[in-house]
């Protein structure tokens, strides 16, 4: 029979997606605070759910794609979930900038900015959270409570003075 008295859907061809690549280079560790790897697992769960509902027949050329789209996210969540060092909140006193510190910046103009460092992974679920990776968290991690720090914005270098530290 001619693939012109076949309908599209029934051709049965499988959607190319992308497949999700870490942003970490091969060997370099992936931390997660224990809230991340908390909020990793609730949207592995969430994708899980939405994959279920998707997944009723008849499946469109468009739901298979999105089932693919999904498995592949919930792949590499659970991936990461997998390789994660999760990294214990720190004992107090909270007086120096690690790794899950949430830090409040004052800069020279007197405005503050919070910022939340955690795992590669997390920045993507969370819009308060910057990557350990980030220039920003660079800039603040190992920084002391009250002391300033200089950092290069895109509209220009500025001084930031460390006004809190506190940990989820």
């Amino acid at each position: 029979m001619s693939k012109a008295f076949v309908r599209e859907d029934d051709i049965g061809e499988e959607p190319v997606v992308r497949r999700m690549a870490s942003p970490l280079a091969p060997g370099e560790k992936n931390y997660l605070t224990p809230v991340g790897a908390h909020r990793l697992r609730e949207a592995v769960a969430e994708l899980k759910h939405e994959r279920a509902a998707l997944a009723v027949p008849p499946v469109s050329a468009d739901a298979r794609r999105e089932l693919l789209e999904i498995d592949q996210r919930v792949h590499y969540f659970e991936e990461s979930l997998r390789t994660a060092e999760i990294v214990p909140v720190p004992d107090q006193p909270w007086d120096v900038v690690r790794f899950g510190a949430t830090v409040v910046v004052r800069d020279s103009d007197g405005e503050e900015s919070r910022y939340r460092i955690g795992g590669v992974d997390e920045a993507d679920l969370s819009p308060d959270c910057v990557s350990w990776r980030a220039p920003i968290a660079r800039a603040l991690l190992h920084a002391r409570l009250g002391e300033r720090v200089e950092f290069d914005f895109p509209k220009g270098s500025t001084e930031l003075e460390i006004v809190s530290i506190s940990y989820e």
